[in-house]
C-alpha cells in the first residue's frame, strides 16, 4: 500500500514538473502575459487626471498621446536584444520600464513629486508604452519559432488577448479600486510587471517539438478565449447599462478570472497526452528495436565526424555587400536583406495606408462621436465595444488566412487587400454620416484595425524567414506611429481645426488662447475621412502588387521546411533514446 502510495506520488510529482516546464504551458504563460499589456491602450481612462490636475491644455494632452503611441511601436531595440539573449531578458527589460514609466506618471499625478515638465511627462509616458514592445517582442516571437507551422493562429491568439487587455484591467480596476482613475495609474504600473516577473522563466524556446495535431490545441485556446471575450462583451454592456456596485465588480472579476485561466485545462490535457506515451514506452515489456546498422548509426555519426578533408573555412561575406542580393523567399534574410527589399517596402507602404487610416478612427472615436451628434451614452457604449471588435479581427483573420492558406494556397497579402477595401466602407459611413453608421463604422474599423497586425507579423516571418524576426517584427511596427502621424495629426487633426475655426468665425466668436476648439456637423471630418478612403484604396491597390509577387511561393508548401526539420528532430531524439535503451535490454 505504501509502495502504491509512493508510486502514485512520484508519477504526480513527475507530471506537475513535465506540465511546468513543457512547451503547452509556455503557451498559458504567454497568454497570461499579453492578457495584461494593453496599458497603452487605456489612455483615455486617466488622461482627464493628467489634464487637471498637471494644468494642460488639449494640445499637450495630445502631444503626450503622440508619445505613447511612438513608445508603444518603435522596439527595435527590444528586437536586437532578442536576437542575441534568451526572451526572459527582454521580458525583464519590459517590466522594468513599465513599473519605472507608469509609477512615475502616478506620482506626478498624485502631487507626490514636484510638478514635472512636459518633457519629462512625455519620457515616463513613451518608456511606459515603449515596456510593450519588449514584451510583445519576447512573447510572439518566441512562440512563433517555437509553433512555425501554426503562425498565424499562434499570432492570432496573442494579438486577441493583447486586444482584451484593456477590458480585462478595466474589470480589475473596478473591483479593487472603484472610480479612482489615478489608482489606475498605479495598478498599471505593478500589475502587468508582476504578471511578466512571474511567468518570465516559463517562456523559453523547444526546439524540434513541432506536431502535427498542434492546431487541435490552438483551436481549443481559440474556443476558451471567445468565450472570456463573449463574457467581457455582455459585461461591459450590462455595466453601462445598469450601475454596478463594487462587490457586484467583485463577482464579475472573479468570474473573469476563471475563464482567464480556463486554457490551463487545455494545457493539462495536451501535457498529458504526452506524458502517458511517455509511460508507456518506459513501462512496455518489449525491448526497444536495435539499431539499423546501415541507416540510424552512420547518420549519427555522420554529424558528429570531422570531414576528413579537414574543415572547410567559409569566407564571412560582409552584411553591406550582400543586402541587395537576397534569398529565396521564405529562407532567412538578414536584417539589411529584408529592409531593402522590394516585398518589405510594399508591404510597409501598404501597412501605413491601412493602420494610418483605421488608427484615426480609433484615437479620435469619440470626438468622432461627438462631432456627428451621438448622445454621450452611445459614444461610451461603443468606445468600450471598440477593444472587443479589435480582438475580433485579430483572431478571426488570424486564424481565417491560416486556413485558407494551408487549404487553398491563397497568398496571405491578398487578405491585406481585403481588409483594406473593406475598411474604405466604414471611412465612406463616417464621411457622409450616414445615419447611425457610426455604429457599423466602428465595429468594421475596429475589426480592420486588429486584422491587420496579424497580417503584417506573419507575412513577415513567411517572406523574410525566422532568423532575425525579432527585429523585422519591431520594423513591421513602426507603420503605425507614421501612420498616425500623418492621418490622424496632420490631415484629420487639422482640418477638424480648419473647420472649427470656420464655424468660430462664422458665429462672430474669436477663440480665446489656450482654448479647446470643438467642432460640430458632418463636415468637421468628411474631407479628411474621404481622404483617408483614397489612401486605403491606394494601399490596397500597392498590397495587390505583392500578392501577385508572392502567388507562386505560397502555392508550394510553406511550412514543409519546419515540419521535416520537426521529423529529423525527433529521428535524432528517437535515435539517441535506443542508444540509451539497448545496453539496459541487452543486459535483461
Amino acid at each position: 500500500m505504501a509502495s502504491s502510495r509512493q508510486h502514485d506520488w512520484r508519477n504526480t510529482k513527475s507530471f506537475t514538473l513535465q506540465v511546468l516546464t513543457g512547451r503547452w504551458f509556455m503557451v498559458f504563460s504567454s497568454f497570461m502575459i499579453m492578457s495584461i499589456s494593453g496599458a497603452s491602450y487605456m489612455f483615455s481612462l486617466y488622461s482627464r487626471d493628467i489634464k487637471s490636475v498637471l494644468g494642460y491644455d488639449q494640445s499637450t494632452l495630445n502631444l503626450l498621446s503622440f508619445f505613447k503611441d511612438l513608445g508603444s511601436n518603435i522596439g527595435i531595440i527590444s528586437g536586437l536584444i532578442n536576437e542575441v539573449t534568451p526572451p526572459w531578458v527582454v521580458l525583464t527589460i519590459g517590466g522594468v520600464l513599465n513599473f519605472f514609466g507608469y509609477f512615475m506618471i502616478w506620482l506626478a499625478v498624485t502631487r507626490k513629486i514636484a510638478k514635472p515638465h512636459v518633457w519629462n511627462m512625455c519620457l515616463y509616458i513613451f518608456i511606459g508604452a515603449n515596456s510593450h514592445c519588449s514584451t510583445n517582442t519576447g512573447v510572439i516571437v518566441t512562440s512563433v519559432k517555437n509553433f512555425p507551422g501554426t503562425r498565424g493562429i499562434v499570432i492570432g491568439l496573442l494579438s486577441g488577448y493583447l486586444g482584451l487587455s484593456a477590458a480585462i484591467i478595466t474589470q480589475i480596476y473596478y473591483a479593487f479600486y472603484g472610480n479612482d482613475s489615478k489608482s489606475l495609474i498605479l495598478l498599471m504600473a505593478w500589475l502587468p510587471t508582476a504578471i511578466t516577473f512571474v511567468f518570465l522563466p516559463v517562456v523559453r524556446h523547444h526546439k524540434g517539438l513541432q506536431h502535427s495535431n498542434d492546431s487541435k490545441a490552438f483551436y481549443n485556446f481559440l474556443y476558451t478565449t471567445l468565450v472570456l471575450a463573449g463574457f467581457l462583451m455582455a459585461a461591459i454592456i450590462v455595466q453601462r447599462s445598469f450601475t454596478f456596485t463594487q462587490s457586484e465588480y467583485y463577482v464579475t472579476t472573479i468570474l473573469m478570472f476563471l475563464l482567464l485561466i480556463l486554457p490551463l485545462a487545455v494545457v493539462i490535457v495536451e501535457e498529458h497526452k504526452i506524458w502517458r506515451r511517455k509511460q508507456e514506452h518506459i513501462h512496455s515489456e518489449d525491448p526497444p528495436k536495435p539499431l539499423s546498422i546501415t541507416t540510424e548509426l552512420p547518420y549519427l555519426e555522420k554529424s558528429s565526424q570531422a570531414p576528413q578533408a579537414g574543415p572547410t573555412i567559409q569566407k564571412q561575406v560582409s552584411c553591406w555587400r550582400n543586402m541587395f542580393k537576397p534569398p529565396s523567399r521564405g529562407e532567412d534574410y538578414t536584417i539589411l536583406q529584408a529592409l531593402f527589399s522590394l516585398d518589405m517596402v510594399i508591404l510597409f507602404l501598404a501597412t501605413i495606408c491601412g493602420l494610418g487610416g483605421t488608427l484615426t478612427v480609433v484615437n479620435n472615436l469619440s470626438q468622432i462621436g461627438t462631432s456627428l451628434g451621438y448622445p454621450a451614452h452611445s459614444i461610451t457604449t461603443f468606445v468600450s465595444l471598440m477593444a472587443i471588435w479589435i480582438y475580433m479581427g485579430k483572431i478571426v483573420q488570424g486564424v481565417v488566412s491560416e486556413f485558407i492558406i494551408t487549404k487553398f494556397n491563397v497568398p496571405r497579402p491578398l487578405m491585406l487587400t481585403l481588409i483594406l477595401v473593406l475598411a474604405c466602407v466604414g471611412h465612406l459611413l463616417i464621411a457622409f454620416n450616414v445615419p447611425n453608421g457610426l455604429y457599423p463604422a466602428s465595429i468594421i474599423i475596429g475589426f480592420c484595425f486588429g486584422a491587420n497586425w496579424p497580417l503584417l507579423f506573419s507575412i513577415i516571418s513567411e517572406l523574410f524567414g525566422l532568423k532575425f524576426y525579432s527585429t523585422l517584427y519591431n520594423v513591421g511596427s513602426v507603420a503605425s506611429p507614421i501612420g498616425s502621424y500623418l492621418f490622424s495629426v496632420r490631415v484629420a487633426g487639422h482640418l477638424y481645426d480648419r473647420e472649427a475655426t470656420r464655424q468660430m468665425a462664422a458665429l462672430g466668436l474669436k477663440r480665446k488662447p489656450g482654448e479647446e476648439l470643438n467642432c460640430n456637423g458632418t463636415e468637421c471630418y468628411k474631407v479628411a475621412f474621404i481622404i483617408i478612403t483614397a489612401v486605403s484604396l491606394f494601399g490596397a491597390l500597392v498590397s495587390l502588387i505583392l500578392v501577385l509577387r508572392t502567388r507562386e511561393f505560397y502555392k508550394g508548401d510553406i511550412y514543409q521546411k519546419f515540419r521535416e526539420e520537426s521529423k529529423t528532430a525527433e529521428t535524432e531524439m528517437g535515435v539517441t533514446q535506443n542508444k540509451i535503451d539497448q545496453p539496459a535490454a541487452n543486459e535483461g
